[in-house]
């Protein structure tokens, strides 16, 4: 607020100027903005008449005094372009759209284009998404033609299977039957899994016991047992020997032998035989003793199939089984009663014949295709008609030659084909090819598995030159898989800046 200035007061002793007050001058002071409303002008008051002889009283306003403004509250601030306008004493130029626009994009500009900067340094340091293989050829492939028919037996049951690709077909009622002396698979089996032998090594040392030497001695004509009877108490014989005698001589007494050895007692032994035909999935098997000599341990030709399939897997078993023969410890030699034995790329099992139970056999064989070994496993079971060790021989070697004729195999990607790519994950594809020709092995109407995957154990690099091997192709399952490397069609990059800045999540 503003004060007007008070007249200057004569000096004493002139007379003349006591007398009358200087005509004040007019003020020209003009204020720099209004809260709203235009400032009351100030109107002089007529200046006292002398002649009249009066001064102002006391406590009155001086001519040209304006009235003194009350306090108020302080105002808000206000924008920074107002208060440059009033003082520089320029009132500021009307609101509009454009200028709010203007002064919002000033203000804001810089923090977008900060934000804009901070966020590409992250986009670029951030780690790079781990590449992935994927495949785009097909997914299976079906052989053409109709399913084999096979020369099943006229009698019992059979079953046959290819490790890897499937069951081939069954005959006859797949119901528990005596199984006889095809029982010590399963021994041996359990012996191999519990204590495994090193290639080239022979297994542990067991002692023959007592029991084991007089039971040897039951291959006479009255309990016609087979039996290793060259033992005696006190010898000792290797894991190996031991699974040679049980499954080439088919020693009884051997088979009661490695059941005391493993697990105490032959009742201990047969318990974890059953245990094991549950969990192989053998569902009408029950095994009673560890020989199957007792015709209360029976099986179905179906059983015995899954069983072999896994004995297959024991290279130190297969060793055993396709010997023609075996000299035991003490030199004498035993013939395999497996008869297909070293024919045909036969590689055993087991033989069981006994009058209740007639000829029975689990066999396995080889069958080359292209480069690849292929395992089929069958079980003949109830053969009767005599000799009966004859007549599960040839029913067998029927099912197993014709088996090996239906296996065969089918190109289904060639050397150089794209089978898939590595996506970068950020949009980038680099596709894949086939190292060699992929060839299927099956029988006409089957279908097989494709599947694409990196390498066990390694990951796909971020770069990576043409050529470069990343991953296997896979047709088929198990023993019958065969895997092609597959390979890098061109260099695989890194992604770039624009990939980078723009990907999301």
């Amino acid at each position: 607020m503003f004060r007007a200035v008070k007249p200057p007061v004569a000096p004493a002793g002139d007379a003349g100027a006591a007398g009358r007050a200087a005509p004040p001058k007019a003020s020209t002071f003009v204020p720099l903005r209004t809260d709203g409303a235009p400032a009351p002008a100030v109107t002089p008051k007529p200046a006292p008449d002398p002649a009249a002889g009066s001064t102002p009283a006391a406590g009155s306003t001086p001519a040209y005094e304006s009235p003194e403004r009350t306090t108020q509250q302080p105002l808000p601030p206000k924008p920074p372009l107002d208060m440059l306008a009033d003082l520089t004493n320029n009132p500021p130029p009307p609101p509009s759209p454009l200028r709010t626009a203007v002064r919002r994009f000033k203000i804001y500009a810089p923090v977008v284009v900060l934000l804009a900067i901070v966020l590409s340094v992250v986009q670029l340091v951030r780690p790079l998404p781990e590449p992935t293989l994927v495949m785009t050829a097909k997914s299976s492939y079906t052989f053409e033609g109709a399913k084999p028919q096979l020369p099943w037996p006229g009698e019992g049951q059979a079953y046959m299977a290819a490790a890897g690709l499937g069951t081939l077909g069954q005959s006859g009622e797949q119901k528990p039957v005596p199984i006889a002396s095809v029982t010590k698979s399963m021994t041996a089996y359990i012996i191999l899994r519990d204590h495994p032998i090193k290639k080239g090594e022979k297994g542990a040392v067991i002692d023959v016991d007592k029991t084991a030497e007089s039971e040897g001695r039951k291959n006479n004509s009255t309990d016609n047992e087979s039996t290793l009877d060259t033992v005696k108490e006190g010898d000792k014989l290797t894991e190996y020997d031991a699974i040679a005698a049980l499954m080439i001589p088919s020693a009884n007494n051997v088979a009661r032998l490695l059941a005391r050895w493993d697990s105490g007692s032959q009742e201990a032994f047969v318990k974890k035989m059953n245990d094991t035909a549950k969990d192989l999935g053998m569902k009408n098997t029950t095994y009673t003793d560890p020989s199957g000599l007792d015709a209360t341990t029976v099986s179905t030709a179906e059983d015995q199939v899954k069983l072999g399939l896994k004995l297959v897997e024991i290279e130190t078993l297969l060793e055993i089984t396709k010997k023609p023969s075996w000299q035991d410890p003490s030199g004498k030699v035993w013939r395999n009663w497996n008869g297909l034995v070293p024919f045909n790329e036969s590689l055993g099992i087991k033989t069981g014949t006994t009058t209740k139970a007639g000829g029975n056999l689990l066999f396995a064989a080889y069958k080359d295709v292209g480069k690849t070994r292929q395992l089929i496993v069958g079980a003949v079971l109830g053969q009767h008609k005599p000799p009966i060790i004859d007549s599960v021989l040839a029913a067998s070697k029927q099912l197993m030659t014709a088996t090996q004729k239906s296996l065969n195999g089918a190109p289904v990607v060639k050397e150089g084909d794209v089978v898939g790519y590595v996506d970068d994950g950020l949009g980038g594809r680099t596709p894949v090819v086939a190292t060699a020709d992929v060839q299927a092995v099956g029988w006409g109407a089957l279908t097989v598995g494709i599947e694409l995957a990196q390498g066990e154990g390694s990951k796909i690099p971020q770069t990576a030159k043409a050529g470069t091997e990343i991953g296997v192709l896979t047709v088929g399952e198990g023993a019958s898989q065969v895997k092609v490397p597959v390979a890098l069609k061109s260099d695989l990059a890194s992604p770039g800046i624009g990939s980078k800045l723009t990907r999301v999540g």
